[in-house]
């Protein structure tokens, strides 16, 4: 079971990230790309907006909006329906209430790794914790930190020597907003508009220039 080293408030924003066990890889092809962001799409819109995300061999960057307590007491009562049919990934909801709504994003977010572990497990004859214990966030704080944190998310795998560019990299939202299969959890819509236009976004993620005089 996946721990969090602090529980996340309603309506604040936060960057989550998680890395693989040892020197493993957490994404060996790209059915486990697309079959993790299956399962997220399945987990956690009920408890969570998303801004941005992405996703690289052996890590992961998310950046959310945990939803306001009345949105987060609907989720609970859904999610508490659909147990009562199927049990599968809702184990534990029982000793959630709605005074601890706070415990309802993170069990999400539990059950989505732990999701993913299983079927990564099965589909390579392979044993043993996938991720490591505990998954991390960070709750953004300012205007500057947010738009940072969108740009440094985008630029992982640039900056890990995958690609140039952002738009390289087919498993981030960078990729994902500008291509025409946007999925229904993503925030594009904010996001354009939070750089004024998609025109903004793109120069915002440009690389900077070099100084001539400088090199």
């Amino acid at each position: 079971m996946f721990k969090i080293l602090k529980l996340v408030e309603p309506g604040k924003y936060y960057h989550i990230y998680t890395h693989a066990n040892g020197s493993e890889n957490l994404f060996r092809e790209g059915e486990n790309y697309r079959y993790f962001l299956q399962r997220f799409g399945s987990f956690i819109p009920p408890v969570a907006h998303t801004l941005a995300y992405c996703l690289m061999p052996n890590h992961l960057h998310l950046l959310v909006q945990i939803k306001n307590e009345s949105s987060l007491a609907e989720a609970l009562k859904e999610l508490k329906r659909i147990r009562t049919t199927d049990l599968t990934g809702f184990k534990n909801l029982s000793d959630l209430d709605f005074a601890n709504l706070s415990g309802l994003t993170v069990l999400q977010f539990s059950h989505l790794f732990n999701a993913y572990s299983k079927a990564y497990n099965k589909m390579y004859n392979r044993m043993g914790s996938l991720f490591t214990r505990s998954f991390h966030r960070k709750e953004i704080q300012s205007d500057q930190q947010l738009t940072s944190v969108i740009r440094y998310i985008h630029y992982n795998p640039v900056g890990h020597g995958f690609t140039k560019h952002p738009g390289e990299w087919p498993w981030s939202s960078y990729t994902t907003l500008l291509s025409r299969n946007k999925p229904d959890w993503l925030a594009g819509e904010w996001l354009i508009q939070w750089f004024g236009s998609l025109t903004e976004f793109q120069k915002m993620h440009e690389p900077p220039v070099k100084n001539p005089e400088s090199t």
